[in-house]
């Protein structure tokens, strides 16, 4: 079993990217604590810390669009984590697929 202590030696907040486990999309990017990974591979479905409300939510709670977890990584550092997931709906609370919608133009 993975050590969950490698995660949060540098932070107690660490990023997590979201991508689509069959399309490879990116949905969104959050920030987890160990509780919320702890939860995460209890349930199966993605837990985040919110910074702006301090506190865990499980995505999907209050508007159904849950993302299933399928299988997690970690970067080489160890501190950052990417789940593969299976959302319900829409991943953004805009009704978007995904998060990532608005281009900077370059």
């Amino acid at each position: 079993m993975f050590d969950l202590e490698q995660l949060f030696q540098k932070s107690e907040l660490i990023p997590v990217i979201i991508q689509h486990a069959q399309t490879k999309d990116i949905l969104m990017l959050g920030f987890t604590n160990r509780q919320a990974v702890e939860l995460t591979l209890q349930t199966k479905t993605a837990w985040f810390w919110s910074r702006s409300r301090q506190e865990l939510w499980n995505k999907g709670a209050t508007s159904g669009n849950y993302l299933h977890v399928q299988k997690i990584m970690t970067d080489c550092d160890t501190d950052t984590l990417l789940y593969f997931c299976i959302p319900d709906g829409p991943t953004c609370h805009t009704g978007a697929p995904s998060c990532f919608f608005r281009e900077i133009p370059l």
